[in-house]
């Protein structure tokens, strides 16, 4: 039960900001070099075609008694656009491994030996749409690697600020910060010809003690290897095939 609890917060926090929108104008309170840097950013992802990422996520969960309590957990995540993604996400709060490749989407559970397959639209961008509206699925880092990333983002957002610069895990960074409705996030986003972010936090404004979802990035690899077989699931030896709930 408390897995299941943790894991419905870490969808709630990112799916707060992950909702896709219509948005492409920079808002009034948005000052415009936090704009520029966010487009910069979002640009230069959906221009790669391929990329693997690794990364530290830390949620933070809040008790009863007001005290804050943080779960890490490292996840993997490599795409090969217009149609391949696996993802995986191991630690106490989840053990998930996610299979798109372009035809099917498969979520498997190692620790429990369950999968679930169901047919997927012939792109990443459809894929991360239907997941969510269809099955309440966030696919790790979905507001980052959909093309529409920098809609995704601004869903709701009221301002915008940029901060200058800092150093983070030894990258040189622009510091924005943003205001959505339901929640505030920060971004620090690595400087010169490659803008790829570095950390990303997100703070929610509805939850008591507002708790934070935190992504460090620990490695970016632009030329990983993409075949196929990365992408497709062949089920292991003694796997159950289970079905997803619907939304």
């Amino acid at each position: 039960m408390v897995s299941r609890c943790l894991s419905a917060l870490v969808a709630c926090v990112i799916t707060a900001a992950a909702l896709p929108g219509a948005v492409s104008a920079q808002p009034a309170g948005v000052e415009p070099r936090a704009d520029a840097v966010l487009r910069g950013m979002t640009a230069y992802l959906s221009g790669l075609q391929k990329f693997s990422v690794t990364t530290e996520n830390t949620l933070e969960v809040v008790t009863a008694e007001g005290q804050k309590i943080q779960f890490t957990a490292p996840a993997t995540m490599t795409v090969a656009r217009p149609n391949k993604l696996v993802a995986q996400r191991r630690g106490d709060i989840v053990d998930q491994m996610m299979y798109y490749d372009g035809k099917t989407l498969t979520l498997y559970e190692p620790a429990a030996q369950y999968y679930a397959t169901v047919p997927a639209p012939a792109t990443l961008d459809a894929m991360l749409d239907a997941a969510y509206e269809k099955l309440d699925l966030v696919a790790p880092g979905a507001d980052l690697i959909d093309t529409r990333a920098y809609e995704r983002l601004m869903q709701d957002v009221q301002a915008g600020v940029y901060l200058g610069t800092a150093v983070v895990a030894g990258q040189r960074c622009h510091h924005l910060a943003y205001r959505a409705t339901e929640v505030d996030w920060q971004l620090w986003v690595r400087e010169g010809a490659q803008p790829a972010p570095c950390r990303y936090v997100i703070t929610s404004k509805t939850m008591a003690g507002a708790p934070q979802f935190a992504v460090q990035v620990l490695k970016w690899d632009t030329s990983p290897d993409v075949s196929a077989a990365r992408f497709r699931f062949v089920a292991p030896k003694g796997a159950k095939a289970i079905e997803f709930l619907p939304r």
